[in-house]
């Protein structure tokens, strides 16, 4: 088993960023597995070296090791770039000239959760007036999805199922500014680390869906998936790095290390009352039965 860190170094971790960093290593060290770190710093409006270098720095600080050398994301567009010209030779690509503002009014909300879901009017351009439009716009590129249903079974939330084309849509494959997406990206790379188990927070769960199925596309192995409940904060709403939501530098200030990994392992159910403990003396304790399902707030 291989498990992974995925951080995006867009700013300072938070909580919840250390909760999901925590349990993905203990469903992993648990089972006797390795664990590789990944920066996804895909976004270059976004993403600092800076950023990068602090993650491990923290990671470090709250005893969370890892095997092998980080991965950038950065770095590896040769590989992007594979799977992206694989699903155009199988005529799964096409280009998208909508702005923000015409997406948004060419799509349907998404669910209860108000989502937009693209309307895939491009697909439906005639050959002239996408050469009309390639002169004057730069565009994205959209992935046709199947009228198809993908379900899963997940390790804490059980099965998962998407109607692709009602619930998702045609979604983005590349960016205008030819920047790849998270989606290609993380699909790619969880099959060249080696990745079987994929641990994150919940509000990931309805990409697990589309990235079955670019899996099957280019013939990729699927991994074993388990998402997290999500720490919110004190509000109800859900921690941001862009609030600076109880970051770690904040919590820094407040806690050691093993106090601070006692709070999120009492908040996991693992112990029953916050202590100061070690990540490598949680190992033995570390049980999928034993952790919440549901959202919570935490008190720190």
């Amino acid at each position: 088993m291989t498990g992974r860190f995925a951080p995006s170094p867009s700013g300072r971790m938070h909580l919840g960023n250390l909760w999901s960093c925590l349990l993905a290593w203990l469903a992993a060290r648990s089972a006797g597995g390795g664990m590789v770190l990944r920066l996804e710093d895909l976004d270059p409006d976004r993403c600092r070296q800076e950023y990068c270098d602090q993650v491990m720095r923290d990671l470090e600080w709250l005893g969370l090791d890892w095997d092998g050398r980080p991965v950038y994301q950065s770095r590896r567009t040769e590989a992007y770039a594979w799977a992206f010209q694989t699903l155009e030779k199988q005529g799964r690509i096409y280009p998208c000239f909508c702005t923000r503002a015409e997406r948004l009014a060419a799509s349907a909300p998404h669910r209860s959760d108000g989502t937009a879901v693209y309307d895939g009017r491009c697909g439906r351009l005639s050959p002239a007036e996408r050469e009309a439009l390639f002169k004057v716009r730069r565009p994205a590129w959209r992935v046709r999805v199947p009228d198809e249903e993908i379900s899963f079974p997940d390790r804490l939330q059980g099965y998962f199922s998407e109607q692709l084309a009602r619930d998702c849509g045609d979604f983005i494959l590349r960016r205008s500014d030819g920047v790849y997406a998270y989606q290609l990206a993380v699909v790619v790379d969880d099959a060249c680390m080696g990745v079987t188990q994929v641990v994150r927070g919940s509000d990931l769960l309805s990409s697990t869906p589309r990235q079955l199925w670019l899996q099957e596309q280019l013939s990729l192995p699927h991994p074993e998936y388990g998402h997290l409940p999500l720490l919110l904060a004190p509000d109800g709403r859900r921690l941001a790095k862009r609030d600076r939501d109880l970051e770690l530098g904040q919590l820094q200030g407040q806690y050691t290390a093993p106090e601070l990994v006692g709070r999120l392992a009492c908040a996991a159910r693992l112990i029953d009352r916050p202590q100061a403990i070690t990540p490598h003396e949680l190992i033995p304790l570390f049980s999928w039965e034993k952790l919440p399902k549901e959202d919570m707030t935490i008190s720190v």
